[in-house]
Order: structure tokens, then sequence, then C-alpha cells
């Protein structure tokens, strides 16, 4: 047999044209040669085999990236490749697993609220800490921690760092005193209102709000960009935020992976932040709130440079939230501090 056009490729190996051009493009299936006067691809009939191997690896969802990884092992090396590929992508639906069931409690219990939000049953011991990291020469990102809020600002422009200062402090406001239970929500909002009108002078300015509000067994949050909140409980850490970013956009329309989204060079492209004039909602919501569990509130300073399993070890095993913030800074410096980091950690105790 002998050279295959494109097309007759395409059919026989069950790859588009279009992937085929991909492939190539990114050296991971180049063809056997290309007609130097119309470009035409050809490709040999032995490329079959590795490119129906490429065609399975994308079936079960393998990035780009890794396959041309396991594309040039020897078959015992790239069958431990794949398996151990397997067991990362079972463990992560294992988590998205119980974050579904977490959140099939949440929503089933929305609505049913308290008469009165008060902060006579639950606590929070707490800290937070704020870091320039090893690059930047100023610091943009705000942390804070208090008997009732947990805040972390990113901020961005030339006065970023006071935007985000200025939009926890319009937060702080809500510490002291008693609101109705149908009411939190809503002075969550009117703060973030607020914060957002004091900018009008921070031109071409803004940051991101990921903040918390205890109000008796509840806490109340407020989200906008892509700084982060966790939850630890029950020994499993789950995100309760989403990112308000092009790629996770992109990663939740099918369009990318959440690998290829970690390594996209549009990461960092917000959707949504807090602005002047403030025309965009933040995301608002209320978590029962359970003695033992454990938030973590970060910057992504932190979750852009510290995988995921770090995290997750320090959360779990340093009892102290103090320690911990100040082990996920180091985590972040040592993994090259390329941007400002924030972070507050906080454990949901029963008051007596």
């Amino acid at each position: 047999m002998g050279s295959l056009t494109i097309g007759e490729f395409a059919r026989a190996s069950r790859l588009s044209p279009k992937a085929l051009r991909l492939y190539d493009d990114l050296g991971l299936l180049p063809p056997a040669r290309v007609d130097p006067a119309t470009g035409y691809r050809f490709y040999d009939p032995d490329q079959l085999e590795h490119a129906r191997l490429v065609a399975w690896l994308r079936r079960i969802g393998m990035p780009l990236a890794r396959i041309r990884e396991v594309c040039g092992l020897a078959p015992g090396a790239a069958a431990d490749a794949v398996r151990a590929y397997w067991a990362e992508v079972e463990a992560d639906t294992a988590a998205r697993r119980d974050l579904a069931a977490f959140l099939i409690d949440h929503l089933s219990q929305t609505g049913k609220e308290p008469a009165i939000m008060s902060t006579g049953s639950l606590a929070i011991r707490y800290a937070s800490l704020s870091d320039p990291g090893r690059v930047r020469e100023s610091n943009q990102d705000s942390a804070y921690a208090g008997s009732r809020l947990l805040a972390v600002a990113d901020g961005y422009g030339d006065r970023g760092g006071p935007a985000g200062a200025a939009a926890i402090e319009a937060l702080k406001r809500l510490e002291t005193g008693a609101l109705p239970a149908g009411e939190i929500l809503n002075a969550l909002e009117e703060a973030v209102r607020r914060a957002a009108d004091d900018l009008a002078e921070a031109a071409e300015s803004g940051t991101t709000l990921t903040a918390m509000l205890l109000a008796g067994s509840q806490l109340a949050l407020v989200h906008i960009g892509d700084s982060r909140a966790y939850l630890l409980r029950d020994g499993e850490l789950f995100q309760i935020t989403h990112d308000h970013t092009l790629v996770q956009s992109m990663v939740d329309d099918g369009r990318l992976t959440p690998e290829e989204a970690a390594s996209h060079p549009q990461r960092s492209l917000l959707l949504k932040s807090l602005t002047f004039p403030s025309g965009v909602a933040p995301d608002l919501r209320l978590h029962d709130a359970r003695p033992g569990d454990r938030y973590l509130l970060c910057s992504d300073g932190l979750s852009a440079v510290v995988p995921g399993p770090e995290v997750q070890r320090v959360i779990s095993a340093t009892a102290d939230p103090e320690q911990a913030v100040r082990e996920l800074v180091a985590l972040a410096n040592a993994a090259g501090g390329p941007d400002n980091v924030a972070c507050v950690v906080a454990d949901v105790v029963a008051q007596g």
C-alpha cells in the first residue's frame, strides 16, 4: 500500500482531518511527507497504529501534552503511564462525586433559614497572611480574618492594592451586630456595591474578592474573580467557588480539559471582577457550617502554583491555622513565588 492522503488516513484512523492538522502542528503526529507545491499532507500506512493510539488516548480524556509523552515511551512504560493517568481520573471523579453530594445536601437546605442570625452557636479559629512572593516588587493581595469575617482580595492595575483593601474594608462593617436571616446576602451584595463605588477614582484598576461572613450556624459567601474558597470536611477538600476566568468558561464548555487550562497562556484573564462602575453581580450563597469544618480562602498566587494534593496535605495535617497559612505561603514561594499570595485558614468550632 502506498501513501495515504489526509482524507484516506482520517477515515482509516477515525481521526478528522482537522484533528490531524492540529496533531501535525503540535508535533504529535506529523505526516510522512508534505507536497512542497500544494502543502498537502500524505501519511504512511505504518502510522495508523500510532494514530489509533492517539485517538484512544483522547477518548479517555488525556491532555495532548501527556499523549505526546506516552507516545514516546516503550509499550510497557506507556501502559504504566496510562494506568497512572487513569488512577488520577478516578481519584478526580471520586472527589467531584463527593462535591456533588455536598452541593445536593447544601441546595436541599436552601430556603430553610433560621429565624435569626446570631453568633451564639459557632465560632471560628482563624489566621491570615499575605506575601509579595519572589518576583513582584509590590503586594496587591489582601487577606483578612476576624471573629466573623474571612476575606481575600487580589488587586490589579496601578491602584490594585488599595482596591482590594477597600473591598475588604467595606465588608468589615458587617462584622458587628446581628442581621435577620433574609437580609444577610442582601447586606453582602450592598457592601460589594459600595466597595465598587469607592473604586471610582481607581481608573484601570480592580480586584477579585472572596469572603465569608459567619452568621449563627451558617457562612454567607460572596465571590467574584479567581480567588478561591475551599472547604475541608471529613478529610476531603472541596473547592466551593467557581473561577470567573476565560479558561474556566472554556472548561465548562468542554473546549479545554482542566489540565490544559492550567497551562493556558490566558489562564489569568478575568471575565468578572470588582471594578467601577459595579455592573457585574458577584456570586452569593449560604453554606451550612459544622464544627470540625476548615475553610481556606486564597488568591491565585497559591492555587495557580501549588498542586492541589500539596494544599490538601497542609490543610489536613497542620492543626494550627497560623502555621497552616505560613506553610501555604512558603509552598507558593518555593514554587517560584511568581505572584503575590494571600491565604486565610479558619476552623469552625462549637461554642460552649
